[in-house]
């Protein structure tokens, strides 16, 4: 689904997006450039490429309300997908050396405080359950980014 498209999904899209709380327009069934930003903002929160294309991943992740495909990481694992755990954990004041990208003993002590502080397992490894904690986690954007 994508800018233009109109009719029952759009209206079933823009009513999830209202229920997760990055839509705040009246629903009415049509995708225009409201609903996109919106559907960006969504991709963004959950990991996924923020491209405002809804397609079956995008579908998948708003009726779930949870993050799919991300890797567990654990001590020893390093990348973009590290570094981004790593600006989570320091948005919510767990982690405060460097973004990385590896996953140190500072990084999984950090991974420990929060997911004490969210009820998880503290075993230092980023699972689905922890991932999905850290989609909850409001993190800055540039929103001329997100209109490109």
């Amino acid at each position: 689904m994508v800018l233009g498209s109109q009719g029952k999904a759009v209206l079933e899209l823009e009513q999830l997006l209202t229920k997760l709380g990055v839509y705040r327009q009246p629903a009415k069934g049509l995708f225009n450039q409201a609903v996109q930003f919106a559907v960006k903002l969504f991709q963004f929160r959950f990991f996924l490429p923020p491209d405002g294309i809804v397609g079956p991943l995008t579908w998948q992740v708003l009726y779930s309300e949870a993050p799919v495909n991300m890797p567990p990481l654990r001590f020893g694992s390093s990348g973009e997908a590290v570094a981004t755990v790593q600006e989570i954990l320091r948005i919510s004041k767990h982690y405060g050396a460097k973004i990385d990208g590896e996953f140190s003993t500072l990084t999984e002590k950090a991974v420990r405080a929060f997911q004490t502080k969210f009820r998880i397992e503290a075993d230092g490894i980023v699972n689905q359950e922890t991932w999905t904690a850290l989609s909850q986690i409001p993190r800055g954007y540039d929103p001329k980014w997100f209109l490109t």
